[in-house]
């Protein structure tokens, strides 16, 4: 079974420490907004849309109503005649000519069966202007029924239901990767997960790590999927791998029998700590083995976004994949990882990313996630979380463009409540990139108001974007939980303000230390960063020092 990556900062520290060599600390190109009162800003916003109209209508149309806001506002505010004013109609047409290309999109989805794509456009129809929906001649119940049909089949758990009969709902995954060589000796070379049945006609779940090899274009190795029933330990049944989630460790395959057992997906949030729990699988091959523990913790932030289980069920290398059941039968989660070198100490990920994101797995390939280009935290008052603070938001990104801004705090998307960053990443969970949604935003006096936001293609390491797209003073407050300020010279600040909890803050930093920025240096696939730091900490009675600060470039603060 595979150690979650991110459970220890060492394995960041490890990887950076055979990072590539130091790199600049400023980005050559910074976005900055178009002044939008110049007749050329906007035709070159123009020209812009009219080349995306083709790729991506809906970043098109987004774009589009963005201009037309922001045009409509110069003008409002202009004392004199605005030359811009000509403009307003042309952007009118653009607009029309996005919405038709997208209504066109949208039909193409519909006639490729292709339904998790039109709910998307719909979806941002939706936010955009609600009248674009009636073009579409479908009704949205009837189109995310349409998405999740191909899966829509009754458990088998009847009202005597025993644990024992569970068991036959899940297989041994194989995933043979032929022979390998070592020490001038050839071995078989294989991966052994669980996985476990969620419809009647061979559908079935396990971890995207069980089967990464399968779809990994950088795979060398020519690996085969298979698996065994557990009625069938001699059998090998071709199985093929539908849609797979890298970030949350899920992979939907399917194989073409009819399913002896199908498990009831059920609602994680009816568990509490202390509770017993079942897990099955086939440790180290063993099939149709069954272990029982109970919920050690329900929000353990071992990923970069959301929480997991945390159990004391006995899993073993081999089990991942497997369901973890409650006594009715019913999927509470699917373990995922353990701790071989501690006892009782195990994880499992909630059934509800699960139901979340299986229309989208069914859809077929690789699961991408959202983004918005923003960093934040809970904001708390009188003690109760009442939304997301937004601390940073990137540079050219879509949150930048839509007029998101440091301080503002989320409290709704899409009318649905946000108090914290588990609550967006839920509601992003069930969306895919290239989706306009509303965020609603407040402040402390109570003003709110309503943005149109486009959701972006969330990259494996956010922090490194960041760092490429912002200055050096800016990045290491999301990155390090540290806002920089120019002191003098290009590498030398002041820190102007710390993130609580933060790697800065934690380091022992505290506001208006001096800080010089000394070797910047990124792992291989630049998903962990480590920085060399010179200052005169206070805390430290002023004694000049250098500092090495390290961290993942991923986590649940980045939205």
């Amino acid at each position: 079974m595979k150690l979650f990556c991110s459970v220890c900062l060492c394995v960041a520290i490890a990887m950076v420490a055979l990072g590539c060599a130091s790199v600049g600390t400023n980005p050559e190109n910074i976005y900055h907004p178009l002044n939008y009162t110049e007749a050329d800003a906007v035709n070159t916003e123009l020209q812009r849309i009219e080349s995306l109209l083709g790729e991506n209508s809906i970043e098109a149309l987004w774009r589009s109503v963005l201009l037309k806001n922001s045009v409509e506002s110069s003008i409002k505010e202009s004392v004199e005649t605005s030359p811009i004013a000509d403009k307003v109609s042309e952007i009118d047409d653009m607009q029309k000519k996005c919405a038709d290309k997208a209504v066109s999109d949208f039909n193409a989805h519909i006639e490729k069966k292709e339904y998790v794509n039109a709910l998307s456009i719909m979806q941002s129809f939706e936010a955009i202007d609600a009248s674009y929906v009636l073009q579409l001649g479908i009704e949205k119940a009837e189109l995310e029924k349409l998405a999740i049909e191909k899966l829509e089949n009754e458990n088998t758990v009847s009202d005597n239901f025993k644990l024992s009969s569970a068991v036959d709902g899940t297989v041994t995954v194989w995933v043979d990767r032929g022979i390998a060589i070592q020490g001038g000796m050839g071995y078989a070379d294989r991966v052994i997960g669980s996985g476990f049945f969620i419809s009647g006609d061979g559908y079935l779940i396990t971890n995207h790590h069980v089967i990464a090899d399968l779809v990994d274009p950088k795979s060398q190795k020519y690996s085969k999927l298979f698996v065994k029933l557990a009625s069938d330990n001699e059998t090998r049944i071709p199985a093929k791998v539908i849609g797979y989630d890298s970030l949350l460790d899920l992979a939907l395959l399917k194989v073409e029998i009819d399913s002896p057992f199908v498990f009831s997906l059920g609602s994680s949030e009816d568990l509490d700590i202390g509770d017993t729990v079942f897990a099955i699988g086939s440790p180290v091959g063993l099939e149709r083995t069954l272990t029982s523990g109970s919920i050690s913790a329900k929000d353990r932030k071992l990923s970069s976004v959301g929480n997991v289980f945390q159990i004391d069920t006995a899993v073993n290398p081999g089990n991942s994949g497997g369901p973890l059941i409650d006594k009715k039968g019913n999927v509470q989660a699917i373990v995922f990882a353990g701790m071989l070198q501690y006892e009782g100490l195990n994880f499992a990920i909630p059934v509800e990313y699960l139901k979340a994101e299986l229309p989208i797995l069914a859809n077929g390939g690789e699961r991408k996630h959202s983004w918005i280009g923003a960093f934040g935290k809970p904001k708390k008052d009188m003690g109760k979380n009442i939304g997301i603070e937004v601390l940073y938001v990137m540079p050219g990104g879509s949150a930048s463009r839509a007029g998101l801004k440091e301080g503002d705090i989320i409290t709704a998307v899409n009318g649905s409540e946000v108090k914290n960053n588990d609550d967006l990443f839920n509601i992003f969970l069930s969306l895919l990139p290239n989706t306009v949604v509303t965020i609603t935003t407040s402040d402390l006096d109570g003003n709110t108001k309503d943005l149109l936001v486009y959701l972006n293609e969330r990259p494996k390491a956010p922090g490194y974007e960041v760092y490429k797209r912002d200055v050096v003073a800016n990045s290491f407050y999301p990155i390090f939980g540290m806002k920089l300020e120019t002191l003098s010279g290009s590498k030398k600040y002041t820190i102007g303000e710390l993130v609580n909890g933060g790697i800065a803050d934690e380091s022992g930093f505290t506001d208006h230390d001096p800080v010089e920025i000394g070797k910047v240096i990124f792992n291989d696939d630049k998903t962990a960063i480590a920085a060399t730091l010179y200052t005169k900490k206070k805390k430290s009675g002023y004694i000049d020092v250098a500092i090495g600060l390290t961290a993942q470039l991923d986590n649940q603060y980045y939205f």
